[in-house]
């Protein structure tokens, strides 16, 4: 007789087990997602719009409207390193993290032919140490990781934030949207948990968006802008573009801005 649990962090890779794949061609999940992610990422030439290397068309907005400058940025489930590679050659010190060898390897490759330095970690951002995903980050981006994360990993996800955004830092943020033309799955967190299927990823409402990311302050929140296929940015309309800031610290002050004690 097995007893596993003792931690939070024990209740949370259980509730992990729950989404495993049950075969190698399973279902996405957090808890075999290496696996997952590796063999979505083995053929590059796949006709997958993400596989561009084309930054983000509201990223680009953001740093042409000055809402964001360089500085320190971190890119979480960075993929094959579209946006850090465009970060890096806008000035930016890029720290940039995915689970998968194959997405970091791409990654890597693309950093050297863009002539540009990008420090790639390849694991879990939730679990790889302090002094490997340290922070400050001046600017946290996350194109499309946190929509593919079953509910109870949000904790783990805004417990990251409190850790590594400055204050006074900024989180842009796509995920999947709710409504007309969008995709994943609609399910509530509850109806996930009995399903055991995270059915490709979660939608989120603007409201939902904003509940979970309360203690920021929105930015923008808008659908992502289409982009034609020769624009040399990626736009697509199933996708929120979010903008949050997090609270400067007053002087002598340097609480999280989630203070769960």
């Amino acid at each position: 007789m097995d007893r596993t649990v003792r931690t939070v962090e024990d209740v949370l890779a259980l509730l992990d087990g729950l989404f495993a794949s049950e075969s190698e061609a399973g279902r996405l999940a957090t808890g075999d997602g290496k696996g997952f992610w590796d063999r979505f990422y083995a053929d590059r030439s796949k006709p997958v719009p993400f596989f561009v290397s084309k930054p983000d068309e509201n990223l680009a907005a953001y740093l042409d409207q000055g809402l964001i400058a360089p500085g320190r940025a971190l890119d979480l489930g960075c993929g094959p390193g579209r946006n850090a590679v465009y970060l890096a050659s806008r000035g930016f010190d890029v720290d940039a993290v995915d689970l998968s060898p194959a997405a970091v390897a791409w990654g890597e490759n693309r950093a050297h032919e863009a002539g540009v330095d990008v420090r790639f970690l390849c694991g879990d951002a939730f679990t790889l140490p302090a002094d490997e995903l340290s922070g400050p980050y001046d600017l946290v981006v996350d194109s499309g990781c946190f929509h593919h994360l079953p509910p109870h990993r949000r904790v783990s996800y805004l417990a990251l934030l409190d850790r590594v955004l400055a204050p006074g830092g900024l989180l842009a943020l796509t995920s999947f949207a709710a409504g007309e033309g969008g995709m994943g799955s609609e399910l509530t967190d509850a109806d996930l948990y009995r399903e055991r299927n995270l059915q490709g990823g979660l939608v989120y409402t603007p409201e939902s968006l904003r509940w979970i990311f309360s203690d920021l302050v929105e930015v923008e929140l808008r659908r992502m802008r289409e982009e034609p296929p020769e624009s040399a940015l990626f736009g697509v309309t199933f996708l929120w573009a979010a903008l949050f800031r997090r609270g400067a610290a007053a002087s002598g002050d340097v609480r999280p801005v989630h203070d769960r004690a």
